[in-house]
């Protein structure tokens, strides 16, 4: 029998046994936890289920175990490693079309379906929405939150104070004619072939690439050179600078050999100063291509994927691609790679790339779907008529929605000072035409981090609140994603006339950004006052 195995304990003497073990707070629902995502083995006699203490033992002295316990020490034993998700891939957080555009700032899916989903975690008590009910995001962003709805067979509306947002939103949960998608891609592909054809850019960056893996090779091979940098046997500052100097006449004899043009005539836009002048063509040859599309739908996911290549296609460098400092034209030193890496000439391979990937990206999703409502509207949340502006894109959506409200909202605001959300995707609203509305941003990095800018963020958030109320059922629900690092919720939440009835902090695995330190955001659970 089982119970006479004296290292099987139940998951309420395991959180006691890890606890003493520890000296920390480990709760049933950690424990829980672990047994769920397979961190240790679950064992079951009579209905009842037990641990393994030695496994429990091996798992807190490994890699996951031992970040979990500092986080822990470092950010708080309220912190709930639960919602860390530590047992996903990169692959499973950016599941099917959540990556079909970057996009600071986003949530994980699996967060939303943690709260959305009434099955998806068998050890989860409480159950705040069911299928068919209707879940508002007034900060849409790239859409997860209408994805994810979508998944779980509910409907969603999301608001957003960009076009753009609300484009890469509504390309997202759209239904496409896949074979049509494909032909119009396909031509497209051909015609930037004929063009790069006519053009001395692929010899000039077939000699080119040449010339740098020879040399890449012979002064910076892997993974020698890098061990030698953690070593400290090479200056990389000095070492790097010396071999780029000696490389850049090659690199100047090679354009002029091939009488490439490198920079446009002017700087005035997005466009002109931060892409080379080959790329350019490139770009006004897809984009003057892609108008021709009669298909709205067509049109705007192949859109989609023209803003994705050309923000990868931007003259920087790869460090530095988030967060631009200067253009570059010219082979550079790249610190990521740890070896002399060029500027890109054309964009048919990202193009290639990111389209193969977007109609395989889509079709996932497509075989995932449910038959509901989603859209994101474009406008502000503060002022924002709901019900009128679905009932002029969907009457039948519009009266299921008048009818039932919205069961509540799932959302993660703009950051106090973090993001210019507009300025992000610059190069979209150059190319696309968008109106840019930077003004109506809530919290924008180019308000700063004061105590002005803070107060405006929470009346900003709490007018959003009140004006989503309109539309909200009687016992709504209201989960809110932040990092209120200045304490602004309770104020916000009394503003709002809203209560906070639960706090989840959770902690940040997998950042972007080169700090990878112990880091939480929290969850606000809000309900009417």
């Amino acid at each position: 029998m089982l119970f006479k195995d004296k290292n099987l304990l139940t998951i309420k003497e395991a959180s006691e046994w890890a606890s003493n073990h520890l000296d920390r707070s480990i709760s049933i629902s950690n424990i829980s936890y672990l047994v769920q995502y397979g961190r240790v083995k679950k064992y079951t006699d009579n209905g009842n289920v037990y641990v393994n203490k030695k496994e429990l033992l091996k798992y807190y002295q490994s890699y996951h175990g031992k970040r979990e316990i500092q986080w822990k020490k470092n950010l708080g034993d309220d912190l709930n490693w639960h919602l860390s998700f530590d047992h996903l891939r990169e692959v499973d957080t950016t599941k099917h079309v959540h990556r079909l555009h970057p996009y600071k700032g986003k949530f994980i899916p699996q967060l939303v379906e943690y709260f959305l989903d009434d099955h998806t975690d068998e050890f989860k008590k409480e159950v705040f929405f069911q299928k068919g009910e209707i879940i508002l995001d007034p900060f849409c962003g790239s859409g997860t939150t209408l994805v994810q709805a979508n998944e779980l067979g509910m409907h969603a509306v999301g608001v957003d104070v960009s076009d753009f947002n609300a484009l890469i939103s509504n390309a997202k949960i759209k239904k496409y004619n896949f074979t049509e998608l494909h032909d119009e891609i396909q031509k497209i592909t051909n015609e930037l072939r004929k063009f790069l054809a006519k053009t001395n850019i692929k010899e000039f960056d077939d000699e080119l690439t040449a010339k740098l893996t020879n040399l890449n090779n012979k002064y910076f091979p892997s993974p020698d050179y890098k061990y030698r940098l953690r070593n400290n046997e090479i200056d990389e500052e000095e070492y790097s600078r010396k071999h780029v100097a000696n490389f850049i006449k090659t690199y100047n004899d090679l354009v002029k050999k091939h009488n490439i043009k490198l920079e446009q005539d002017s700087e005035d836009t997005f466009l002109d100063k931060w892409y080379l002048h080959p790329i350019r063509q490139e770009i006004d040859l897809v984009f003057n291509l892609i108008k021709n599309i009669e298909n709205l739908a067509t049109k705007k996911i192949i859109i989609i994927i023209l803003s994705r290549t050309i923000r990868s296609c931007r003259a920087t460098t790869h460090s530095d691609l988030a967060t631009l400092v200067n253009p570059v034209i010219e082979p550079y030193y790249c610190t990521k790679h740890s070896k002399i890496c060029k500027p890109l000439f054309s964009i048919l391979g990202w193009w290639t790339r990111y389209s193969k990937d977007t109609l395989q990206r889509l079709a996932k999703f497509n075989n995932l779907r449910t038959d509901t409502y989603q859209y994101c509207l474009t406008g502000d949340s503060r002022s924002i008529n709901i019900f009128e502006e679905i009932k002029k894109r969907n009457s039948k959506f519009g009266g299921l929605l008048e009818k039932q409200k919205f069961a509540g909202i799932f959302s993660s605001p703009p950051y106090v000072g973090l993001i210019d959300y507009h300025e992000q995707h610059a190069y979209a609203y150059d190319l696309f035409g968008f109106e840019r509305k930077d003004d109506y941003e809530i919290g924008p990095l180019f308000k700063g981090k004061g105590l002005e800018a803070r107060e405006s963020y929470a009346q900003g958030i709490a007018d959003v609140l009140n004006n989503c109320k309109k539309y909200l059922a009687e016992d709504y629900n209201v989960f809110l994603v932040a990092n209120d690092k200045f304490n602004l919720y309770p104020k916000i939440a009394e503003l709002s006339e809203m209560k906070i009835v639960k706090i989840y902090k959770r902690p940040v695995l997998n950042r972007s950004e080169r700090d990878k330190g112990a880091y939480s955001e929290l969850i606000f659970h809000m309900k009417k006052m």
